[in-house]
């Protein structure tokens, strides 16, 4: 049999394996999948300009989940090290995206839903779930149980969320300068400013998101070294 030389021996479950690994994976490909044929069963007009499903963070979060997922099952049917590593990584940029997305997307519902989706294209729960917490659930899911502890630290993370998020921004107007409209409501009521403050707030949260899940999995796998990084994440030493 072969033996699994990518067990790190920090990882709560054995990953990658042909067992409850790949199910995981598996299951999260599934949602990720049933999610994207959602788009093209209901499109809307949005869907159809410049950019179409992808002007959203939402979808671009999404697909990065599924290709994270997709190298994490790869991994699982063949075993291999070199596979597994390329998922860690892929993880470390779309776990604390996806939780983003979550924290964003259900505290603008809570605070008016028509800031994030115009009152007509408003979706179902079981849809809404499936876009919106299902793919942090699942990456959560894969780095508590199936990854080795993240070693990048507050800097870095906080290097990686600004890039992320002006990046998406400069995408978002370029499709606005094609489209003539935004894809989120709310970046219509906001002037330039507004919107520096936002992306710079969002790359804050995606760098605490990044600590956040550090310090659970510290917590969750007995790591008192990952826990004090994550609660202390300025310092260098």
């Amino acid at each position: 049999m072969a033996v699994n030389s990518a067990h790190h021996r920090l990882q709560r479950l054995s990953s990658p394996s042909r067992s409850v690994s790949a199910l995981i994976h598996l299951a999260g490909i599934l949602s990720f999948s049933a999610s994207f044929r959602y788009l093209t069963l209901y499109p809307t007009p949005l869907s159809q300009n410049y950019g179409g499903s992808f002007q959203f963070l939402t979808i671009i979060g999404l697909a990065s989940a599924l290709a994270t997922f997709s190298v994490g099952l790869l991994a699982d049917l063949t075993l291999s090290p070199t596979l597994f590593a390329v998922k860690n990584r892929l993880s470390v940029c779309s776990a604390p995206l996806e939780v983003l997305v979550s924290i964003l997307y259900w505290g603008l519902v809570a605070i008016d839903p028509s800031l994030v989706v115009p009152p007509e294209f408003a979706l179902p729960f079981l849809p809404d779930f499936g876009f919106h917490a299902m793919p942090a659930i699942m990456l959560t899911i894969d780095l508590l149980l199936l990854s080795p502890p993240w070693t990048i630290r507050a800097y870095p993370a906080m290097a990686l969320s600004l890039t992320i998020a002006f990046l998406y921004w400069a995408w978002v107007e370029y499709c606005f300068g094609k489209n003539g409209m935004y894809p989120y409501p709310i970046f219509e009521l906001l002037n330039t400013w507004q919107r520096v403050i936002l992306f710079t707030v969002s790359a804050a949260l995606m760098t605490g998101s990044t600590m956040a899940l550090k310090l659970v999995y510290g917590t969750l796998n007995g790591i008192e070294a990952l826990k004090e990084e994550a609660k202390h994440p300025l310092k260098t030493e």
